[in-house]
């Protein structure tokens, strides 16, 4: 609003912590985290700077962080849960396994639905590089590079009754066809559509996890 700071305390008030890292905007709230503050987010590896077409949604649920985290690492569920979006999904490592090249990450093979009969076959990796953060990242096919990241910060302290979390989930979006220059031109109107995507998505993994919560809570689920 044009109020000039300069980083030190105003009438009473003092500044939080920031990180614009190009796409999120992190804020540190050292006492209300109750945690050991790090200098900097931790940011997994993206695409180039002005390569993507990125895009931010959040959403917020009625669980506990763990309970985002524990959907996205649960890979089978996308070709049940969300059908409309997944097909012939399978699970080509773990880190159980040791099948995986890394041994910290998850590898899946699986088919995106365009519209109709017409998908997309890819390769991806899960990996959760801090314990709120996962990503998945193409390796293979169709938009090899592109990165979701998905942050499940609480909103609730420890503890409480009716923990709630927030979900925010950046997809950055690469290709290597010749007319994705366009594409990145017209980014401001396709972040609607990729956000109006995920939106969907999550309409359906925020309900995974507010029912996985609600078992954990009743004690009929472990954790």
């Amino acid at each position: 609003h044009g109020l000039a700071l300069d980083g030190g305390p105003t009438a009473g008030w003092s500044p939080w912590s920031v990180h614009d890292d190009g796409v999120l905007l992190w804020v540190r709230l050292d006492r209300a985290g109750g945690e050991r503050p790090t200098d900097l987010p931790v940011v997994p590896p993206r695409p180039g700077p002005g390569s993507a077409v990125d895009a931010v949604y959040t959403g917020v649920g009625t669980c506990e962080p763990q309970d985002v985290v524990a959907n996205r690492l649960d890979p089978w569920h996308g070709a049940w849960l969300h059908p409309y979006s997944f097909v012939d999904l399978r699970v080509l490592g773990t880190p159980a396994s040791g099948a995986a090249q890394d041994e910290d990450v998850l590898a899946v093979e699986v088919s995106f639905k365009v519209s109709g009969r017409l998908v997309v076959p890819v390769r991806a990796e899960f990996s959760a590089p801090e314990p709120r953060t996962v990503v998945m990242r193409i390796t293979d096919g169709e938009g090899a590079g592109s990165v979701v990241e998905t942050h499940a910060t609480p909103l609730t302290a420890a503890g409480a009754p009716r923990p709630r979390t927030a979900v925010v989930e950046a997809v950055l979006a690469v290709s290597d066809r010749r007319g994705f220059a366009v594409a990145r031109a017209l980014a401001p109107l396709l972040r609607p559509a990729m956000r109006a995507t995920a939106a969907r998505l999550w309409r359906d993994d925020l309900r995974y996890a507010e029912r996985r919560r609600q078992l954990r809570a009743s004690g009929r689920f472990p954790g």
